[in-house]
């Protein structure tokens, strides 16, 4: 088993399940510390590449991910595997795509979607899910 991101660290949230999951931004320099064992990078174009295992899902900046039943599998995937492992969810700038994916996270993990985002700006980032197409697509994520 693999040392869990620690709680206090800037950008983990700890979700009701305990489970902990770290948002960051791409354009920023990899935080010290543990790196992720499993990322998932929300951007409209190809991400670098990185030397742990890492998913791509299509999603420009400022609006909703290309394929909604691919980001429905991809999150869940990042849900299962933060029950026993780093995981991250990254965009460029760590707060709209970031902070919306990891609402639909939090939505996975119980927590009501009419109530996702307010989890994830209390919890991670005051200005998390930037647009209001972004806060639909969470309150719409449970039926995806």
């Amino acid at each position: 088993m693999t040392e869990p991101w620690e709680p206090t660290t800037p950008g983990v949230l700890k979700l009701p399940s305990g489970r902990l999951i770290r948002g960051r931004a791409l354009r920023r320099p990899l935080p010290t510390g543990p790196t992720p064992e499993f990322a998932v990078h929300l951007l409209g174009k190809q991400p670098p590449e990185v030397p742990w295992e890492a998913r791509w899902l299509r999603w420009p900046d400022f609006r909703l991910p290309g394929n909604r039943a691919e980001a429905r599998a991809v999150l869940g995937e990042a849900w299962e595997r933060a029950a026993f492992g780093r995981v991250e969810v990254a965009c460029g700038g760590g707060r709209g795509r970031t902070g919306t994916a990891l609402a639909c996270v939090a939505v996975l993990d119980g927590v009501p979607a009419d109530r996702a985002v307010d989890f994830v700006r209390r919890d991670y980032d005051t200005r998390a899910v930037e647009t209001p197409w972004q806060r639909r697509f969470v309150l719409r994520f449970a039926q995806l």
